[in-house]
């Protein structure tokens, strides 16, 4: 078996340009996978070791008033005259109700940390699995959408852990349809909330790479994105207004990040879209 494997990578050395069979691309794929896997396991191990690092420090900090995010807001709302954008002791308190509970948690968000501090190696291992059926020219460009992509999904996790999270546990830990009614959160929901915010944002930052591979194949037009804008920038001022206290200042906040985002993706689409029809043409 060994002798076959290197007979195949000596057969690809001396031929390059051969296109690869089916079962070749599967064995391919499956090293790509073997390894992407090994480095989220390698990295969720790193994690689990380091718990107290992990959970009292990283996870959470945000609900704590002492939290950087929540120290600068009060310091801001001092300066502004907002009392409502200063985030004080929430004091919430986090419990848990399940036996196993604790432990399952502990598993889940090291294996979802190794996939968060992994993903630009998971980038790169999706595109090296990509680049040999690419031309010359195709691969000068998406080569550096590997390191755009990593860094936007970077910056949308700082984004989000920064800001929104702090802001969303301040708006739904401290939300109350009657004041007999007291807020004890589950530490499953409260989990559950910081990553699923703190991911979804990080894939929320990718709009650009998507908006530029859909209007390279056609699917998307910058005309549809400008005709779509007024609808984008209420979308964005609902979820704003969702997750952040009563206050426009707090809402702009958000908000004005999330709409440079669209209209940094509505400037790649139409140069991406002004090149393809130059050529076309």
């Amino acid at each position: 078996m060994r002798e076959e494997n290197r007979y195949k990578k000596k057969n690809k050395a001396k031929n390059p340009g051969k296109e690869m069979s089916f079962w070749e691309h599967l064995e391919e794929l499956r090293w790509h996978l073997t390894r992407s896997i090994i480095v989220i396991l390698v990295l969720s191990v790193v994690a689990f070791l380091n718990r107290h690092f992990v959970f009292d420090t990283i996870i959470l900090a945000p609900k704590d008033s002492g939290f950087i995010t929540n120290v600068l807001l009060c310091k801001l709302s001092e300066i502004l005259s907002l009392k409502a954008l200063c985030i004080g002791d929430l004091s919430l308190k986090i419990i848990n109700i399940n036996m196993s509970g604790q432990f399952l948690t502990h598993m889940y968000i090291s294996i979802a940390i190794g996939i968060l501090i992994s993903f630009p190696y998971l980038i790169w291992e999706m595109w090296s699995f990509i680049a040999p059926a690419l031309h010359s020219r195709e691969k000068k460009y998406s080569s550096g959408a590997v390191f755009v992509s990593s860094l936007l999904f970077l910056l949308g996790v700082l984004f989000s852990y920064f800001l929104i999270v702090p802001l969303t546990v301040n708006f739904l830990g401290t939300y109350q349809v009657s004041e007999f009614v007291q807020n004890t959160i589950s530490l499953s929901s409260y989990i559950s909330t910081v990553v699923s915010v703190t991911f979804a944002v990080g894939i929320v930052f990718e709009l650009p790479i998507l908006v530029y591979f859909l209007t390279k194949v056609g699917i998307l037009t910058p005309q549809f994105m400008k005709k779509n804008r007024k609808v984008m920038i209420v979308i964005v001022l609902a979820l704003s207004a969702i997750i952040t206290p009563p206050d426009i200042f707090s809402q702009i906040l958000v908000g004005l990040p999330l709409l440079a985002l669209y209209e940094l993706s509505i400037g790649i689409s139409k140069r991406v879209y002004a090149k393809r029809e130059k050529l076309a043409g």
